[in-house]
C-alpha cells in the first residue's frame, strides 16, 4: 500500500488561490489511480478530482474550471491548484490513492479508494 502525506493547506479570502500537494512513498506509484476529496464539518466526504496514472483528468462539476489536478510520476507526488475559492470551498482536504490494475469502482466513491492522506485544513473567508 501506498502511503500519502498532505499539506499545503491554510487560510486566504474568497478569490484567493492555493495549492495543496500529497507525497506517496512505500510503492509504485504509477500503479496507484490519485484523488483529492475534501470534508466540509457537518458534511459528508466528497471527490474534487481524480487522475489516472496517465495522467487523464476528472472534476466533480461544483469545482470544475477552478481547480486543476496534476501528478509527477518521477518525485511521486499528486498537486491540486485551488483558484477563485469560495467560502463554500472551506474543508479538509484528503489525497487518496486507489490501485489503478483491475480498478473496477466508481472514480468519485471513497470507497474505491485505500490509502488515504491525514488531510489538510482549507479555509477560505469572506
Amino acid at each position: 500500500q501506498v502511503q500519502l502525506v498532505d499539506s499545503g493547506g491554510g487560510s486566504v479570502q474568497a478569490g484567493g488561490s492555493l495549492r495543496l500537494s500529497c507525497a506517496a512513498s512505500g510503492d509504485t506509484y504509477t500503479d496507484y489511480l490519485m484523488a483529492w476529496f475534501r470534508q466540509a464539518p457537518g458534511k459528508e466526504r466528497e471527490a474534487v478530482a481524480i487522475i489516472t496514472p496517465y495522467a487523464t483528468q476528472q472534476y466533480t462539476p461544483s469545482m470544475k474550471g477552478r481547480v486543476t489536478i496534476s501528478r509527477d510520476n518521477a518525485r511521486n507526488t499528486l498537486d491540486l491548484q485551488m483558484n477563485s475559492l469560495k467560502p463554500e470551498d472551506t474543508a479538509m482536504y484528503y489525497c487518496a490513492a486507489a490501485p489503478w490494475r483491475g480498478f473496477g469502482g466508481s472514480l468519485f466513491a471513497q470507497s474505491s479508494y485505500t490509502s488515504w492522506g491525514q488531510g489538510t485544513q482549507v479555509t477560505v473567508s469572506s
